[in-house]
């Protein structure tokens, strides 16, 4: 039988990408039935899930592959950074020629924003506000990007700062634009599991004169602890083109411009 051809490192790291997907769906499961599911040998298993725990995406257990709790994973910046990238990559693409040299703009702790760190880099001139040590450290190399850090409570699980100092600081700011995402929208309401999250970025949007909202399709249809509005207080929402229709309509039934972003597609 041949050998089977050495898999890239990005076709390595799909891969991963998709068992941590069945871990959580299914919460625990043998690794000798990830390794049948996937079709690699028992020893390739055992060296995904290595860096997958390495990475502290799950646990192995005696022979089980076991998820984190759900709050944990749906809040945990290391779970959502590298999800959905391609989506993620093109909404903030989309949103580069809206920020201009000597914009002042707040973005929050969202992941979904990381990938802006690019393209802020290349415009120059900006002034950053932020309370993501994440967005704050990626943005640190920019030779004409000024970056303000908005400290108070840090969170590790999120690598950002919170609490009332981040939003009061927020008060005492005029910003050009608001840049921010949410955890979960159902039918153009917003929603966020931690209320101190949704604080901040309720004071965001209301220290900036103008504000969009960026999205991929997996917030949609879904809700979470606490409501914090609706779309109708964003000038726009950027999401990709897998949103479901209806979502799509509730918002812009709250007379909301929605554009709808097609990912690049993977090579």
């Amino acid at each position: 039988m041949p050998a089977r051809a050495r898999l890239s490192q990005a076709a390595v790291e799909e891969r991963r990408q998709a068992v941590l997907r069945h871990v959580v769906e299914r919460g625990e499961i043998r690794i000798d039935d990830l390794a049948s599911r996937f079709d690699v040998s028992l020893m390739t298993m055992h060296r995904d899930l290595d860096d997958l725990a390495a990475r502290h995406l799950l646990r192995k257990e005696r022979g089980r592959a076991v998820a984190f709790p759900a709050l944990t994973m749906e809040t945990a910046t290391r779970f959502r950074e590298s999800a959905r990238l391609a989506a993620k990559n093109a909404l903030c693409a989309a949103v580069a020629d809206r920020i201009t040299p000597g914009t002042t703009l707040l973005l929050d702790d969202s992941t979904t924003l990381y990938p802006l760190a690019d393209v802020l880099a290349s415009v120059g001139q900006l002034t950053v506000v932020t309370n993501s040590v994440g967005l704050a450290q990626r943005l640190g190399g920019a030779p004409e990007v000024d970056i303000t850090l908005l400290g108070g409570r840090y969170n590790s699980e999120f690598n950002c700062c919170t609490g009332p100092d981040v939003v009061g600081a927020l008060s005492r700011i005029r910003a050009d634009l608001a840049l921010t995402s949410a955890t979960a929208i159902l039918e153009g309401r917003l929603f966020h599991p931690l209320r101190e999250y949704a604080e901040i970025k309720e004071a965001m949007l209301a220290s900036a004169n103008r504000s969009l909202l960026l999205a991929d399709h997996s917030k949609f249809g879904r809700t979470a602890t606490y409501a914090y509005g609706t779309a109708a207080v964003y000038d726009g929402v950027l999401t990709d083109t897998a949103t479901a229709d209806e979502e799509i309509a509730a918002i812009r039934g709250l007379g909301v411009r929605v554009e709808r972003i097609a990912p690049e597609e993977s090579t």
